[in-house]
């Protein structure tokens, strides 16, 4: 089975477990009528499977290693980087923290080192304004490693691609939030 015939099972999954409607206050501040919860898909074992072979089938050829913003990103860089594993091609996985470590080094950054300029794209849950994503880019760049691509499971559509755009970095998201509240009105008829 290819990566893009399981869009429809993560899909699937994101509407049974991440997807819900409600008053929610995000992680940005703003309000909201729904909230996705990605952690519900990617911490499951039939959820990481399948955001490891589908983001895994997304990366550019040049991948050095993908990386992103903890906690959200965590499960993600995982699963892509054991599925990278079993398909005998390793990328492996780098988790940017939020804060600098409190002791040893004090890094931002934990994974193992890649030489200089090594291409690392970032994965993301949920976008909405784009800024955990680009602190995590910021953080890698600053380590000196080359960051030009951004991979989401949904795209929010609330100016986190411009904001990549601006920067000159590549965005896509497997889906958009247009196509979760599509499927979620269709699964109610």
């Amino acid at each position: 089975m290819t990566a893009p015939d399981l869009r429809p099972q993560l899909l699937t999954q994101l509407l049974q477990y991440a997807y819900q409607e409600g008053d929610f206050t995000l992680s940005s501040g703003q309000k909201s009528t729904y909230y996705i919860n990605g952690k519900q898909v990617t911490l499951r074992a039939e959820g990481a499977l399948l955001v490891g072979r589908i983001l895994g089938a997304m990366l550019p050829p040049n991948t050095a290693a993908v990386g992103g913003l903890t906690l959200g990103a965590d499960p993600m860089v995982s699963a892509v980087s054991i599925v990278s594993a079993l398909e005998s091609r390793p990328i492996p996985a780098l988790i940017i923290r939020k804060k600098p470590k409190g002791h040893g080094t004090k890094a931002y950054i934990e994974g193992p080192n890649l030489p200089a300029s090594a291409n690392v794209v970032v994965l993301e849950d949920v976008v909405t304004t784009g800024q955990s994503a680009m602190f995590a880019v910021e953080k890698l760049r600053e380590a000196g490693y080359t960051v030009n691509h951004i991979i989401a499971l949904v795209d929010r559509e609330q100016g986190g691609q411009e904001l990549y755009a601006a920067e000159g970095i590549h965005f896509e998201a497997v889906f958009s939030i247009r196509d979760l509240q599509a499927a979620a009105k269709a699964a109610q008829e």
